[in-house]
């Protein structure tokens, strides 16, 4: 580089610096935001507070673990929200302008013109002893802005009107609407008195299930019970109506009251709320009371009504509601089995076949599922159960779960246990073995519950590839026709067999020998030991033998028509044929490629 460019470049960098040292650094700084009202305040430090409204009570709110509540002119929990929002707004709020002393004594009638001599609203914030007295005054000629002055401070502020807003007047606009802070009510069991009658609910601390103690032992239907909670935690007093304790309550219907609910925690009482009659005037309102409390308010009735219904709306109609992992049921029907889980599938036993894992799948479904349609009876004795067939029922199912001890031994322990009686019209009677009652659920539901062993095997008939097939015979009214397969989508007639042969036709057969080898019951119609003729099979029925290349056999004969619509077939897994409905697909893939024509001698 030149010497001399370099000298330049350095005088440069010098006259910069002087330039930055004298100018720059004697700029002002930039003007902070304006101050805030209250300097130094925190929200989260006030402990009481005071309001007090022109020509109004005095209201007086007091803080205790983060819970607000007004203690005067009543006691009452407070809206800890509503005064949480004033606190942060006078926390964060900064006047727009101010009127210093020396401005204030050039204006004689100051207090007089900015509403300080009879201010509309007066605020003592407490903080810990230290006490800040804010007056605030008139609005200002827009009306868009307020005077403000913080007792001590010798300023007159002007701030945004929208501070009003968040300064209710009205002592009822303080008070918590909530008829109990329920986050702080550890309850497991509730009584409610109903003109006369009573219902006991009671939670179970092992398995968070609700049962019904009074006026009978009975499961609960926990969905109900916990709906008609979280009603009764949504409701909010619409109007305060008195505070008065020497009020008289019989105007309400409270003297008495209509309807009573009490939450206890074991023989403790800890909350009761009393409904009274409804409003003249309203007859979706009510009157209420919280019992200790003197305010007589008026809440929606709506949520308060399922607490009147009879006993029977909180019964649980569902047969079976399991508390534990299902691992085995057993069934006396037609035959005695017991689907038993094992790692990855279901078992029956003893014949001791898969079952097919969507069918178990569906008859847990259809237990859970099943629902009284009429409680028939309450207390039943030995001697009553033949009325219903239950002296040896019709069908039985038992649910169990695996239950391991401590010494680590395994047991079957029952969850559930339902016997099946007699019908009445649509109606068939069923009772649980660990409970009293008989009820009655629907015929249909019923019906559908599987009764023998072989309707829940599994539904894959077989399985092989179409690589595996060597040869398919067709035997059907007497006349057969083989077919040899001699390699992906080559077919040819055995000798003695006729037909038109092409790669059509070639092709359509690899698809028929796949859809066999693939083959799955729409539904498994009987098992080995029923009547082939019951199900339309005669000595000419329609049959298919599969020959496979490992020397292995599959039948499949195609029989009379099942109510479904479907086609029954005999297909041979084992030695005997079970009967079973065909696809609808499988079926017509049949008809077109694996059937010898009329016209075929």
């Amino acid at each position: 580089m030149n010497p001399k460019q370099t000298w330049f470049w350095v005088l440069v960098a010098a006259g910069l610096c002087t330039f930055i040292f004298l100018v720059e650094r004697r700029q002002p700084a930039p003007p902070a935001g304006p101050a805030a009202l209250l300097s130094g305040f925190q929200a989260s430090a006030v402990t009481g507070l005071q309001i007090q409204p022109a020509g109004q009570r005095l209201m007086r709110l007091e803080r205790t673990n983060e819970t607000w509540r007004l203690t005067e002119p009543i006691s009452y929990p407070a809206q800890t929200a509503v005064v949480g929002a004033l606190l942060k707004v006078l926390e964060r709020l900064a006047p727009f302008a101010s009127l210093t002393a020396e401005e204030l004594k050039n204006l004689p009638k100051a207090d007089q013109e900015f509403g300080f001599t009879a201010p509309q609203l007066t605020l003592v914030l407490d903080r810990g002893g230290a006490q800040t007295r804010v007056q605030i005054g008139n609005r200002t000629a827009p009306g868009d802005q307020v005077f403000v002055q913080v007792v001590g401070v010798e300023r007159v502020f002007i701030v945004d009107a929208e501070l009003l807003k968040f300064i209710p007047r009205d002592v009822n606009q303080w008070r918590d609407p909530a008829l109990a802070d329920w986050r702080q009510i550890a309850f497991d069991r509730v009584l409610v008195t109903n003109l006369g009658k009573v219902l006991a609910l009671q939670l179970d601390p092992t398995n968070r299930l609700w049962r019904m103690t009074l006026p009978m032992e009975a499961r609960a239907d926990c969905d109900k019970v916990l709906a008609a909670l979280r009603q009764l935690g949504a409701l909010r007093a619409a109007q305060f109506v008195t505070d008065d304790p020497k009020a008289d309550l019989e105007p309400f219907g409270l003297q008495a009251p209509e309807l009573s609910l009490t939450l206890m925690r074991g023989t403790n009482s800890l909350l009761t709320l009393d409904f009274g009659k409804t409003l003249t005037n309203d007859a979706t309102q009510v009157f209420a009371r919280r019992e200790g409390q003197p305010s007589v308010v008026v809440v929606s009735k709506a949520p308060v009504e399922s607490w009147r219904a009879s006993h029977d709306f909180f019964r649980d109609r569902h047969l079976v509601r399991l508390t534990a992992p299902l691992d085995e049921i057993e069934v006396q029907a037609r035959d005695h089995f017991t689907l038993r889980q094992q790692a990855d599938h279901w078992l029956v036993l003893p014949q001791n076949f898969p079952a097919d894992t969507a069918w178990v799948t569906n008859l847990i479904g259809q237990l859970r599922s099943l629902q009284v349609t009429q409680f028939v009876k309450d207390v039943v004795t030995a001697p009553d159960l033949p009325a219903w067939g239950l002296t040896n029922p019709v069908s039985q199912f038992i649910l169990k779960t695996t239950v391991t001890n401590a010494a680590g031994d395994v047991t079957n322990a029952v969850l559930a246990q339902l016997d099946f009686g007699t019908n009445q019209e649509d109606l068939i009677f069923v009772r649980r073995a660990d409970e009293s009652p008989v009820y009655a659920v629907k015929l249909a539901e019923f019906q559908n519950l599987p009764d023998a062993s072989w309707q829940l095997r599994d539904r894959r008939v077989w399985d092989f590839s179409e690589n595996d097939v060597a040869q398919i015979t067709i035997h059907q009214a007497g006349k057969v026709r083989e077919l040899v397969r001699n390699g992906p989508e080559k077919w040819t007639f055995a000798p003695g067999s006729q037909g038109i042969m092409d790669d059509v036709v070639a092709a359509a057969l690899d698809e028929a020998a796949h859809r066999l080898g693939q083959l799955s019951a729409a539904a498994w119609a009987a098992g080995p030991e029923a009547s082939r003729a019951d199900f339309g099979f005669t000595p000419r029925s329609h049959r298919i033998e599969v020959a496979l290349k490992n020397g292995a056999v599959r039948t499949l004969e195609i029989g009379g028509t099942a109510p479904s619509g479907l086609p029954f077939a005999a297909a041979a897994p084992e030695r005997e044929p079970w009967i079973l409905e065909l696809p609808l697909g499988v079926y017509q893939m049949v008809l077109t490629y694996l059937t010898i024509p009329a016209n075929v001698p």
